[in-house]
């Protein structure tokens, strides 16, 4: 079966609300995880993760760092418009680089109370700090389809788009978290590694990581490697469809080292452990990139690499894992570039073969959403077991919520 004829309905499930966890646990390593073999379920403590995963793998975790996209601006009237970023307009470079622009900026947006945003008016607000003062304005530019163009300007106008947000900025947490944001969650929100500031949501599974969980995978010999999708708002976009085919999968910015393509190479015959499903995303779709290079088709990294339907189409021979991979690589290398840097709209969705993940760490994730159909394509049809041994249990669900360790239905 095509997954355009997935029928959303066969994705539902009962989560009640109290499962939902509107804050992190004091410790991140004190989630529990439910680890999932080929149809045997356990139930453990994050911070026994090494213990879990074969020696000499290779976990790639996901550095990039959430910012802070919402911004409310009060009008002089006392009303509130509120200004959620979503990317910069143009792609000439990567967001992490369009982060540290300096004044002005113009960004695709949400706008909430955009009908009391009138024309030609500039919104605008202050602050001190240090002795210091900082302003930020944002002006409406356009109205598209599905969100607005607003030009920010600020001063001093020389520091970065990434500094002057922090100051004027909320993290901007998940709807259905349903409560205001607090200071802890600057913090909690995002992963101890964060380093390529750009996601507007936090890639959860990497919350549960600690020091004391990484130098654990260290003794062990797990090599670990990194890879930069930036996550958008579109991870929270419904689908509102009957079936798949209806759903327009949401792009993201990726980017991959060719250290991090090397290291996949050389573990090509041995476990190869995403963190979060955006590493996952990230990794199939450098297979789906390289093979396209086989194949000879041509690529362009400005544009959408992977499309959401591609691994899907009839073809008559696929490259092996390593094939792919040495085209990549050998592309790279031509071009003198140590980053891949480029989109993908990739939608993983049963019967999808896994090329390159053998084992997957995961939160647990809403009915109906695009996350649990790839949990589903992951695990086959044990996803069902495991999410009612999840509810039976009363593990936390969603952002801040506990982990799964989950093995590939391939492997």
């Amino acid at each position: 079966m095509h997954p355009k004829d997935i029928r959303i309905a066969e994705f539902d499930y009962l989560l009640p609300d109290e499962l939902i966890s509107r804050y992190p646990l004091p410790e991140r390593d004190a989630s529990r995880i439910l680890a999932y073999d080929h149809a045997h379920i356990e139930t453990d403590v994050f911070r026994n993760l090494a213990s879990r995963i074969p020696a000499a793998s290779l976990m790639i975790f996901n550095d990039t760092r959430v910012f802070a996209a919402r911004v409310k601006f009060q009008k002089p009237s006392g009303g509130i418009i509120e200004i959620f970023c979503l990317e910069p307009v143009g792609h000439s470079m990567s967001l992490s680089q369009s982060m540290h622009e300096g004044a002005p900026v113009e960004w695709k947006c949400l706008v909430g109370g955009a009908s009391k945003w009138k024309h030609g008016m500039i919104l605008s607000k202050s602050v001190i700090d240090n002795g210091k003062s900082y302003s930020l304005r944002a002006s409406f530019v356009a109205k598209l389809e599905d969100c607005f163009v607003i030009r920010f300007d600020w001063t001093p106008g020389a520091i970065p788009f990434s500094e002057i947000i922090r100051y004027f900025g909320e993290t901007p947490l998940p709807p259905y978290i349903r409560r205001n944001v607090e200071i802890s969650d600057r913090e909690r929100y995002q992963t101890i590694y964060a380093s390529a500031e750009g996601s507007v949501a936090a890639p959860t599974a990497g919350l549960h990581f600690t020091k004391n969980v990484i130098q654990s995978l260290d003794e062990k010999k797990i090599i670990r490697d990194f890879v930069t999708l930036h996550v958008g708002a579109g991870t929270f976009k419904p689908v509102k469809s009957a079936l798949l085919a209806g759903h327009e999968m949401h792009e993201e910015y990726m980017e991959v080292s060719i250290h991090c393509i090397r290291s996949v190479i050389d573990h090509c015959s041995r476990e190869v452990v995403a963190v979060g499903t955006t590493s996952l995303r990230t990794l199939e779709s450098v297979y789906w990139i390289g093979q396209k290079l086989v194949a000879g088709i041509p690529f362009d990294p400005e544009e959408i690499a992977v499309e959401q339907w591609y691994p899907y189409e009839p073809r008559s021979k696929e490259p092996t894992l390593w094939e792919s991979l040495e085209a990549l690589a050998g592309w790279m290398k031509s071009r003198n570039k140590e980053r891949l840097i480029t989109r993908t709209r990739l939608l993983i969705a049963p019967p999808y073969r896994f090329r390159i993940v053998n084992r997957l760490i995961t939160n647990f994730h809403q009915p109906n959403s695009t996350l649990l159909i790839l949990v589903a394509a992951f695990v086959g049809k044990d996803w069902k077991k495991i999410y009612e041994y999840a509810v039976r249990e009363k593990f936390r669900f969603l952002s801040y919520g506990d982990a799964c360790l989950l093995s590939s239905v391939n492997s």
